[in-house]
C-alpha cells in the first residue's frame, strides 16, 4: 500500500518537472518569437535564455525528488546506484546551468 502511494507521488513529482521544463520551452520560444517580430528593448536573448535555464533548473529539481521518492519504495543495489548516477548527472547539469543563469545576468 505504501509503495503504491510512493510510485504515485514520486510519478507525480516526475510529471510536475516535465510540465516545468515543457512550459519553459513553450514560453520561451513565445518570447522569442516575439522579439524577432518587434525587436523589443525590453526582451532581450540573455533575459530569455536565463529565464528558460531556470526553468530547467527547477523542473530537474522535482525530478530528482521523484527519482529520490521512487528509490525510497525500492531500494535494490540497482536502484540505489542508478539514483546515484541520474542524481549526480542532473545535479552538475543544473550546477552549471544555473552558473551560467547568473554569468548572463552578472553581463547585463
Amino acid at each position: 500500500m505504501t509503495d503504491g502511494i510512493i510510485a504515485i507521488v514520486s510519478m507525480i513529482f516526475a510529471y510536475i518537472g516535465a510540465a516545468i521544463i515543457l512550459y519553459g520551452g513553450a514560453l520561451t520560444v513565445f518570447k522569442t518569437l516575439k522579439y524577432e517580430i518587434k525587436k523589443s528593448i525590453d526582451l532581450g536573448y540573455s533575459n530569455i535564455r536565463r529565464d528558460f535555464t531556470n526553468k530547467i533548473v527547477f523542473g530537474l529539481d522535482f525530478m530528482i525528488a521523484g527519482d529520490i521518492l521512487k528509490t525510497i519504495a525500492a531500494p535494490s543495489q540497482a536502484d540505489i546506484l542508478f539514483l546515484g548516477a541520474t542524481v549526480g548527472i542532473r545535479t552538475v547539469l543544473g550546477y552549471f546551468l544555473t552558473i551560467e543563469a547568473n554569468f548572463e545576468a552578472g553581463k547585463k
